[in-house]
This record gives C-alpha cells, structure tokens and sequence, in this order.
C-alpha cells in the first residue's frame, strides 16, 4: 500500500479561477501564468486544462516553453525574463514565442536577428518595482527603436508589473499606475500591466493584456480580500491520513525539543507529512489542520516525514483518517492555503511551489 501523501489538483476549479480573472476584465485578454510548473500545479496538465479557455501562457524561461512544444500546447507562449543569451533567439522564432525585453543587450539582439517572421515583443518598463526593465526615459527610445524594425519585431506592448497592487494602501500602486498610463498615451502603447491583485482590485490597470498567476491556482494575493477574491476556489489539496494516534498525560511533550507540551491529557495523531515533502518546517504549535473533515491544530515541530496535531477535541478520528494540509476536505470544509501561509510567516507561492516531486500529484476534470 502506498504512502496515504498525495496532491489533489483540481482542474475545473484552475479554469473557473481563469474564467473569473477574465470576466473581471471584459475588456482585456488575460495570459495564464504558467511559471514555476503552474505555481507547483503541474505545468503540462495545467496547460493542457486551459488550452482553449486561455489564449495564450506566459512562462519564465524558455526551458518551460519547450516543455509545452514538446507536449504539443500549441497556443502562444510569452517569455517573462526574456532570452537570457542571443542563442537563444533561434529557439524563440523556431517554437513561434513571444519574448520581453528588459535590457539594452537583449534589443540589439533582436534586432541582429534576422526571423523569418517578427517575433512579439513585450518592452518591460520599471515603473517603480526596481526589479527588471527599462527606465521610463529609457523606454521611450527603446519604443521607437523597435517600432522601426517591423521586419525583426512585431506586436509591440509596454508591461511593467506593481509592486504594492495587494495593499490596502493605493498610494504607490497608484503612482505606478500613473506613470505608466502617461508613457502609453505618450507612445500611443498597448499595455500589460495587471497582476493577480491588480486584475482582482483594480480595474484602472486593466490593458490590452493582463497576468493572471497566483489567483488561478486559488490563492488570494490581496491584504484584505473582496468580492472577487472570495470567489477563488483553492485548485491544490494536500491530502493525508493518519498513520498513528497516541494518548499523552498533561506535561509531556510532542516531538523534536518538546517544543509542545500537552496541556491536559491529550490525544494525539500522527501524519504522514513533512518538510521532505514541503510541508513547512516554520509551522508554529496551532497551525490549522482538517481532520476527518473538521479544525484541529499543529502540535509540535514538523518533521521530515511526519507532523503531529492535537486530537483531544476529535474522538472520531483514528488511523486512516483524512487530514488535508490545505485545501478542501471531503466534507466540504475548506483551509486555504493563504491561511496555512500566516502561520508559517510566509506567503501561499512558497507553499505551492514547495510541494516537492516525491508527492504524486492526481489531477480531477479539466
């Protein structure tokens, strides 16, 4: 019998969450962001569950393009870093991909290049993220430098990407937004610029194109969570048993450096899930668990293989019962991933994408 550790994917509820993010921009086209293999998710399987609900994907590199080619994803593919050397141009023209530019070497490489059609091109502009792209002087030049090569490029776009788009406080995302609304009415622009809180939160970011990412897979990115955020459905279940349960008298401590004690003679079980799975070792002592459909708490360090949590208060569960990590139980009973990330001082995009390949994933609909 194999290990009870498992990743639930659900497909219908990845394509609803795309639905939502493009209903709530009726007025744009939305690129399913496929990076990080789909956030955790699987990229092929999910690729394959929004081809033709999607109109086109955007990856990191151009290694998880190639993937999709390889598996036969035929729909537009856009690179978000870019071509990180100019021999990788060969592969872009021949796999048929867009490309960003965010650098000086990465323009005259296009337009060294000599494709048999132009390749699309999207020109990240630092609006205030410092992160990648080119200064809002800079971006100018870059536009009319690109917009003269119709032969080497084509299908031109500014992006820039918020950096503050999930706070309650709009100052900065408005700054951003005001910046890059001036330099595409100046350029006369199509623009990218909607992440997955600015495609849940503010509709004034909606362009030509938006990114959704993390929203897709379920998880709200927003500081305080709205209407439309509360209509995500959670895509990943991590799911387990119990493969053990023990009764300790008040005092004694649970697992690595007696980190938990029991505060009264309890009932504890044990589950097959750790850290070498990409459960997270920071979990605190209360960290929400669904057992057998209904809450219950961490109870001491999570461990390689293992982690405990306290079953005084259910005395119906017992070994083979389910215990889901994050996501939607049986029952019914849903624990998001966002709420499993507070307790571990980190956020959901480290949890999905941390669930380690030891962990099968099995995929529902699509």
């Amino acid at each position: 019998m194999a290990r009870p550790l498992r990743a639930d994917i659900d497909l219908d509820a990845l394509c609803h969450n795309y639905r939502l993010a493009r209903d709530l921009a009726p007025d744009s086209q939305s690129l399913a962001v496929l990076k990080a293999d789909a956030y955790g998710h699987g990229l092929v399987p999910c690729a394959r569950a929004l081809e033709g609900v999607a109109p086109a994907f955007a990856v990191a590199c151009l290694e998880e393009a190639e993937t999709l080619r390889d598996a036969g994803i035929t729909a537009p593919i856009v690179l978000l870093e870019g071509i990180f050397s100019t021999d990788e141009l060969a592969k872009v023209e021949a796999l048929g991909l867009g490309t960003v530019v965010h650098s000086d070497w990465q323009v005259e490489a296009l337009l060294a290049h000599r494709p048999a059609t132009p390749v699309p091109t999207w020109i990240k502009v630092d609006s205030g993220m410092h992160r990648l792209g080119f200064s809002l002087e800079r971006a100018a030049s870059v536009w009319a430098r690109l917009s003269a090569a119709p032969t080497r490029v084509c299908d031109l776009h500014l992006m820039s990407h918020f950096a503050t788009a999930d706070h309650v406080d709009p100052a900065y995302f408005q700054h951003q937004m005001r910046v890059m609304r001036d330099l595409a009415e100046m350029l006369e622009a199509p623009v990218c610029l909607a992440n997955s809180p600015a495609t849940l939160a503010w509709p004034e970011s909606h362009g030509a194109w938006n990114r959704p990412g993390v929203m897709l897979y379920g998880s709200d990115p927003l500081e305080a969570s709205n209407a439309s955020s509360r209509r995500l459905l959670p895509v990943m279940t991590l799911r387990s048993e119990l493969i053990a349960v023990r009764d300790l008298d008040e005092g004694e401590p649970v697992g690595y450096g007696g980190r938990w004690r029991a505060p009264r003679p309890s009932r504890i079980g044990v589950v097959a899930c750790g850290y070498g799975d990409g459960y997270d070792r920071h979990a605190i002592d209360g960290t929400p668990i669904l057992v057998a459909g209904r809450r219950t708490a961490l109870a001491g360090k999570v461990s390689m293989d293992m982690l405990t949590v306290d079953l005084t208060e259910l005395p119906e569960a017992d070994i083979g019962s389910e215990v889901v990590l994050w996501g939607r139980a049986a029952s019914g009973e849903v624990l998001t991933v966002d709420e499993v990330a507070r307790h571990c001082e980190t956020i959901s995009y480290t949890l999905l994408t941390g669930v380690l390949p030891r962990v099968p994933r099995r995929y529902h609909g699509g």
